[in-house]
């Protein structure tokens, strides 16, 4: 696989700019990007990010993750197949170049769905995406929402809660995102997110049309 260097990612094609979609687990990320991806089908395409964790129930290969193993996946983020990379719980998370290749190719928005960390990585190469992060209304909101999914022991639930309350703190810092959006309503929520992508989704329906 050729793998082109950050500069050339960006600019290989005049297409719609990316999206960062960021946020703590919970936040209600993944409600708003399955809610965009369904409303506006063949516009956004989303970049499937690669992990060393065990898949869920449900979770397909190479749909909801590229599951892989610790080994494979260093020797990737060695050889600088990776424009991001962290690590929680244990398990490695990472997007690689060509998992956004894969999406411009097809001159659709490409989102990525990243931490904070990830998203600073991102900001020293060229991609030039808009960066968006998803906010809960507060801690406590978060807290009830990750307990109601009954998916994660408590100590993985503290990580988790930690986290998040790093994420927010950094959220807050001025210049890391073009907009942050607090998801106490689920629709408004997604209209701010569609009104701030809407000139990316015209392109790509002009496009297209």
């Amino acid at each position: 696989m050729q793998i082109r260097c950050d500069s050339q990612l960006s600019t290989a094609m005049s297409g719609p700019r990316p999206v960062v979609l960021s946020g703590p687990s919970g936040a209600g990320k993944s409600t708003l990007m399955k809610r965009l991806l369904k409303d506006h089908e063949g516009v956004f395409g989303f970049s499937v990010s690669h992990t060393t964790r065990n898949p869920r129930p449900g979770e397909e290969d190479g749909k909801d993750y590229h599951f892989t193993t610790k080994e494979a996946m260093q020797e990737g983020i060695d050889k600088g197949e990776f424009i991001e990379n962290a690590e929680f719980s244990g398990n490695m998370y990472g997007t690689s170049k060509s998992a956004i290749e894969d999406v411009q190719a097809q001159n659709l928005i490409c989102i990525l769905d990243v931490d904070i960390q990830g998203v600073k990585k991102i900001k020293e190469t060229d991609l030039n995406p808009i960066y968006i992060s998803i906010q809960p209304p507060s801690m406590e909101i978060l807290e009830k929402r990750l307990r109601d999914r009954q998916t994660e022991t408590e100590e993985s639930l503290q990580k988790r809660l930690e986290a998040a309350r790093i994420d927010m703190e950094l959220s807050k810092e001025p210049g890391v995102f073009d907009i942050v959006i607090i998801n106490d309503d689920l629709d408004k929520a997604y209209k701010e997110l569609k009104d701030i992508l809407n000139d990316e989704i015209k392109k790509v329906q002009e496009a297209k049309s």
